[in-house]
């Protein structure tokens, strides 16, 4: 469930039998759950996923570190006691505005305190197994085993096969209209336990407090709101990915994927659906279906397009047609989105800042860090032309860095040249870095 910190066998034993059972009888009702969210054990675990994740404190501004002085075991124990008896109480979660991965606008994000979120960890360790048992092979966001990358490579692959009508579309602040009732329906099919559902209905009912520009603070929401599940919560993803499954098992039992030779990808509130034919009914029929929800399309975000025409962007990746470099040939290819690459550079300027006085080992290990994670996602189709991009603007800033720390009078380029800046400075080269080879197909 993270990486580098192993399932205890007990735990893993348990999703195990939960995720068989669930998957034995799609009818099943679970009838005994919140006994293993208060289990001692699944709650240590869950402290320790909840602090391999980091993070800042919530409302009552408890820290990691705060809990371990006051003694682990006891908290882990007083916890356990308030879940088994039912004295739990969530408390505010503290609303935060942080940048959108594109760099464009910000979006809000929950940060309920350490205690709820061990708890609602546990929680989700408990549920998890059953309801991936139910969950369409569609979708890939947050879903244990998956990947962005598989869904990328899904969306490559349909194009390939000529699945190129594409509806490219978003479902309008998908997590903060998810109506409760439905939610509750969709969680009451396979959980019978009374006291899961409350704490569950509890999380999504608890307050917001939120900060204004004088620095006071503000509850909303609170036991009246009847939309929202709160992004930053440990549990928030599984809920977001159970409604969902409501859209993308009407798709199935309606016959889509057969009657417009449709493929369907779906990375929580994001979605492709990549046609033979019809797109635009697809379009209708998906507006219509998210309206018996009670969701709404962002239409400014949604279209229809022909992907050997025009290319569109799903993941951080942009696809369509491209043309290959020596022949002049095209083919319908998948690439690092431009935005994707925006990005990148704006984190490279804020390492390489010119206030930075850290020792340069420092400084690199950070950058390196950067340089890798990035190409580790964006290691799939057309990278030659992207890579060049990433080892060009990296040299460029870093010559600056140093240049400026140095106080060199020149350019600096016959004293730190790039066999110098990703030779013996240290710098990762994109071009130098795996990637993941894929198949083309004529446009």
């Amino acid at each position: 469930m993270a990486a580098g910190l192993a399932t205890p066998e007990r735990i893993r034993k348990l999703r195990g039998k939960l995720y068989a059972k669930a998957k034995q009888d799609r009818d099943y009702r679970f009838y005994s759950l919140i006994d293993k969210v208060w289990r001692e054990d699944v709650l240590a675990y869950a402290w320790l996923l909840c602090k391999a994740n980091g993070g800042a404190p919530g409302t009552d501004g408890q820290t990691f570190s705060d809990i371990e002085a006051e003694g682990l075991e006891g908290w882990i124990r007083k916890i356990s006691e308030e879940v088994r008896t039912g004295a739990h109480r969530p408390s505010p979660v503290r609303r935060v505005m942080i940048p959108k991965p594109d760099g464009e606008g910000r979006r809000p994000l929950g940060i309920p305190t350490i205690r709820d979120r061990v708890v609602q960890t546990a929680a989700r360790i408990v549920l998890e197994p059953i309801f991936e048992a139910d969950l369409d092979e569609a979708a890939y966001g947050y879903r244990p085993g998956r990947s962005a990358l598989e869904a990328v490579e899904k969306v490559h692959r349909s194009l390939i096969r000529g699945q190129v009508q594409v509806v490219d579309a978003d479902v309008s602040a998908y997590f903060d209209t998810i109506p409760h009732a439905g939610l509750m329906r969709c969680l009451a099919r396979r959980i019978a336990d009374g006291e899961m559902l409350h704490l569950i209905k509890m999380w999504l009912k608890s307050p917001v407090e939120e900060t204004d520009e004088q620095g006071r603070k503000n509850l909303r929401g609170g036991k009246g709101s009847k939309r929202g599940v709160p992004q930053g919560g440990p549990l928030s993803p599984l809920l977001a990915n159970l409604y969902m499954n409501r859209y993308l098992k009407t798709f199935r039992r309606r016959g889509l994927a057969q009657r417009y030779g449709a493929e369907l990808v779906v990375y929580a509130d994001d979605l492709v659906i990549l046609c033979g034919r019809g797109a635009e009914e697809v379009l209708e029929i998906t507006r219509r279906w998210m309206g018996v929800m009670g969701l709404e399309l962002n239409e400014a975000k949604t279209r229809v397009l022909d992907a050997r025409r025009e290319r569109f962007c799903f993941l951080g990746y942009a696809f369509g047609p491209f043309r290959a470099s020596r022949t002049g040939r095209p083919y319908l290819g998948a690439a690092p989105s431009p935005a994707a690459l925006r990005r990148l550079k704006r984190e490279v300027r804020a390492i390489l800042h010119a206030g930075n006085n850290d020792p340069w080992e420092e400084v690199v290990a950070e950058l390196n860090r950067l340089i890798k994670g990035w190409n580790n996602y964006f290691c799939y189709g057309t990278l030659g032309k992207t890579r060049r991009a990433v080892d060009n603007f990296v040299y460029d800033r870093t010559l600056r860095f140093l240049r400026r720390r140095r106080k060199l009078n020149t350019r600096g380029t016959r004293r730190l040249p790039g066999r110098v800046v990703f030779g013996e400075l240290g710098v990762l080269s994109s071009k130098s870095l795996p990637r993941k080879r894929y198949a083309h197909a004529m446009a």
